[in-house]
């Protein structure tokens, strides 16, 4: 039964994997040609093993059950993601935060910017940055519970002027007492779009374009 067992063992996973040139069915076919052509053959006196033959049969229905239900898992997964896909198609025109620092002024509209506090500060303050990297705005948020605080910058510099469009950088400063408070600053954008690509679901907002969407840390 050497040959048979041959068949059946000889790299398993050759049955199942995408790159593999022999299916199982093919597997299947060979092994039960081989087997009746030993039965045919065989000696009378020496008989070929049942339990063998038993055992080997079990051992080529794994290999096709297994190659089935890697089939079944491959249909579940694309049903799944586009499934998540059309689901995901209600993000557009909402807020997103993700990890970042950028403010997006627009002429007319407040720049909006997000915290994640890792404790509860007594003092929350948050400074405005410009391309040039002077600090044009400090905003005092004034104490916050520990999570998410959500704030908007109306553009305008600590004189009271308006600034031009165009993407600043902010700055946390949080403290609890004489200890500093973490702070994790996170970019607000409103999702235009929703794209489904080779390493999945991606979204298109102003302020964090082109991210994946397992990094939104928030939905508004």
């Amino acid at each position: 039964m050497s040959a048979i067992q041959d068949i059946v063992t000889a790299k398993p996973a050759s049955a199942i994997g995408a790159s593999a040139a022999t299916t199982s069915s093919e597997i299947q076919d060979r092994f039960l040609k081989l087997l009746v052509t030993q039965l045919r053959n065989q000696d009378p006196l020496n008989p070929l093993d049942n339990a063998q033959i038993t055992s080997q049969l079990s051992q080529i229905s794994t290999v096709s059950g297994i190659e089935k239900l890697n089939g079944t898992l491959q249909g579940l997964s694309t049903s799944l993601l586009t499934q998540q896909s059309l689901q995901s198609t209600a993000l557009i025109g909402h807020k997103v935060f993700t990890d970042g620092n950028t403010l997006a002024l627009t002429g007319g509209s407040a720049a909006p910017g997000g915290i994640q506090l890792a404790g509860a500060a007594d003092s929350v303050k948050v400074n405005v940055v410009a391309p040039s990297g002077a600090i044009v705005r400090q905003l005092e948020l004034g104490p916050q519970q520990a999570g998410f605080v959500g704030f908007q910058w109306n553009g305008l510099n600590d004189a009271g002027a308006a600034l031009a469009s165009g993407n600043y950088a902010f700055q946390i400063a949080a403290s609890s007492g004489a200890q500093k408070v973490g702070a994790t600053p996170l970019t607000a954008g409103t999702v235009s779009s929703v794209t489904l690509g080779a390493d999945g679901l991606r979204i298109t907002a102003g302020g964090v374009s082109d991210i994946k969407i397992d990094q939104i840390k928030r939905i508004m």
